[in-house]
């Protein structure tokens, strides 16, 4: 199994309108062969001051693929390219890791 985590940053105020784009293109990334779990995360509210927040911005994405096989051809697929043109230029910054069980 393969894990992924996604780190992606807003330009200032627009987090919505990317989270907008990326649950229209949820459908077709869960319908991949080889998605296990895919899907968006923010900061959880009232959870206390050990909690490290990514802020108002930021969005994580949070991946279970089966093999580096089925990343590659979600990474490769023509909805992943229509939904990044869509919002290259919403984003600030964007850093992925890609984890194998430890």
């Amino acid at each position: 199994m393969i894990h992924v985590v996604a780190i992606i940053t807003a330009k200032s105020g627009i987090r919505e309108a990317i989270l907008k784009e990326f649950h229209a293109n949820m459908p077709a990334v869960r319908a991949e062969r080889g998605c296990i779990e895919y899907g968006p995360a923010i900061d959880a509210e009232g959870i206390g001051s050990f909690q490290a927040k990514f802020g108002p911005d930021t969005f994580v994405v949070i991946e279970k693929w089966e093999s580096p096989e089925a990343l590659k051809a979600h990474a490769a697929s023509p909805h992943m390219a229509a939904y990044a043109a869509k919002t290259r230029d919403m984003i600030a910054s964007r850093t992925i890791h890609v984890l194998q069980p430890g």
